[in-house]
């Protein structure tokens, strides 16, 4: 089924990455990274087209071999560590635009950093852009009880040994707590091509939180996080009965 939107994503990869490196192609599952992305962008309902941004050869060439488009290679000025997302999107609404002259409604940004996102929550997103025509979906996860405001003990001052101030007067209870969401990536960033390429922004006045559980919300930042995704590949994989 499609969504009445006509949507783009946009799989961003760029070559440079300090925390992990080439941490687009590193191995997770016996395949890279990317391609995790690559097939629950290709499997889910209500996505146009799928292409890769990408300023690498090898990245290009590893996201071919798993059934991607790369129909352009990102320019330099659009891929170092302070490359927004803002400008990446607008690139490749431009960069395709021009080669097929078809304008898209919006634009799911997918990061290859959120490998345990289904081809099902893609899905159930994307309808529900189309459904409630926000300017923005963002998808988010709970935030830990233990972490949210009510929870917090400051700093009395910059001491040693460390003084927090005393709790008193906070709700304790998990139950009395407010319940708050925090972006998991995001994993799931679905953004109308006019707030983009008009407004020049990614959350407009209308955002539309997508709730998604903490394994589905795991982002590869750092090494440890990557060992933790290989580690509970195999929880993933019982959890949704799939295989690879």
């Amino acid at each position: 089924m499609k969504s009445q939107n006509r949507i783009l994503a946009v799989i961003p990869a760029r070559g440079g990455s300090k925390g992990i490196p080439f941490k687009n192609l590193a191995p997770l599952g016996g395949r890279p990274l990317i391609a995790w992305t690559i097939a629950a962008a290709k499997a889910a309902h209500g996505l146009d087209r799928v292409v890769v941004s990408t300023d690498d050869e090898n990245i290009a060439a590893a996201a071919r071999e798993h059934g991607a488009d790369v129909p352009f290679l990102r320019p330099a000025e659009f891929s170092g560590d302070g490359a927004p997302a803002l400008d990446v999107i607008a690139h490749a609404l431009r960069e395709l635009r021009s080669q097929d002259g078809a304008p898209y409604d919006a634009v799911a940004y997918l990061q290859p950093t959120s490998p345990f996102r289904s081809t099902a929550q893609l899905t159930d997103a994307v309808a529900l852009f189309g459904q409630e025509h926000p300017d923005t979906l963002v998808s988010v996860t709970a935030v830990p009880h233990n972490m949210v405001p009510s929870s917090l003990m400051h700093p009395v001052a910059p001491s040693v040994p460390l003084m927090l101030q005393s709790p008193a007067g906070q709700k304790l209870r998990r139950q009395e707590k407010e319940k708050l969401f925090a972006r998991n990536g995001p994993a799931i960033l679905i953004v109308s091509a006019a707030d983009v390429q008009l407004r020049g922004r990614l959350y407009g006045e209308r955002v539309l939180g997508f709730e998604m559980d903490r394994l589905s919300s795991l982002d590869i930042d750092d090494p440890i996080d990557l060992e933790m995704a290989r580690h509970l590949l195999p929880l993933l994989q019982y959890s949704s009965g799939t295989t690879l």
